[in-house]
């Protein structure tokens, strides 16, 4: 029974081949996929390089959309509105930028306009890390963190030098609160020097000076 499958799933591949590409090009954009055979091999096995290929696409698609969806665009911190103030301090200091949540939360929007809003997720994540102490949820966060933001295969990677990533592989052997230390300071530097002067010169943030200060002179 075994082989007159497999001679069945030969001529059924066979007569794919001779289609015409018009044809072939419709099928394939009905997304016809009741055989396990794929890319015109003659396995049909599930195993198949390309089949765990596309399933590890479609996974990621899935897990993108559904952070999207837990998260929300934007999904930003608590704050109360800044003042004149503390936008203008801003401008003295990127530390001071990153102090408070109405910083962050500008600077994040920024970010996301750049298509960089990850460095900013990363960044909060470590922090959140070092407030944990119990080792479980340590280990579950550190994990979730290296799947979002350290894998290859993640969307939401960060840009980390290869020795930087040497010391987080390390680290996750007995992961705590200090784990990706030096990740989070490579991308604090990243976004201090590559994003964080045009910020400066944004729309995002001349706009929101210029509203707080016509609200102070109206006051």
């Amino acid at each position: 029974p075994m082989g007159s499958e497999r001679m069945e799933m030969r001529k059924r591949q066979m007569s794919v081949t001779q289609e015409t590409p018009g044809t072939a090009q419709a099928q394939h954009s009905t997304g016809n996929r009741g055989s396990n055979a794929c890319c015109f091999c003659w396995c049909c096995c599930c195993s198949c390089s390309c089949l765990t290929v596309r399933n590890q696409d479609e996974e990621r698609a899935k897990r993108t959309s559904h952070e999207l969806q837990a998260e929300g665009i934007p999904n930003c911190e608590e704050s109360p509105a800044p003042t004149l103030e503390e936008v203008n301090a801003w401008a003295q200091s990127f530390d001071k930028l990153m102090f408070t949540p109405a910083g962050r939360n500008a600077f994040r929007e920024f970010l996301r306009t750049e298509f960089s809003e990850e460095n900013m997720l990363f960044w909060m994540a470590c922090e959140e890390l070092k407030k944990e102490s119990n080792k479980s949820v340590i280990e579950e966060k550190a994990r979730l963190i290296y799947e979002d933001y350290i894998s290859i295969l993640s969307p939401k990677e960060v840009s980390l030098d290869s020795r930087v990533r040497d010391v987080i592989n390390r680290n996750m052997l007995e992961p705590s609160q200090h784990t990706f230390d030096d990740a989070q300071l490579q991308i604090y530097t990243l976004m201090h020097r590559d994003s964080y002067p045009r910020f400066m010169n944004s729309a995002i943030y001349k706009n929101l000076l210029r509203s707080l200060s016509e609200k102070s002179i109206e006051a």
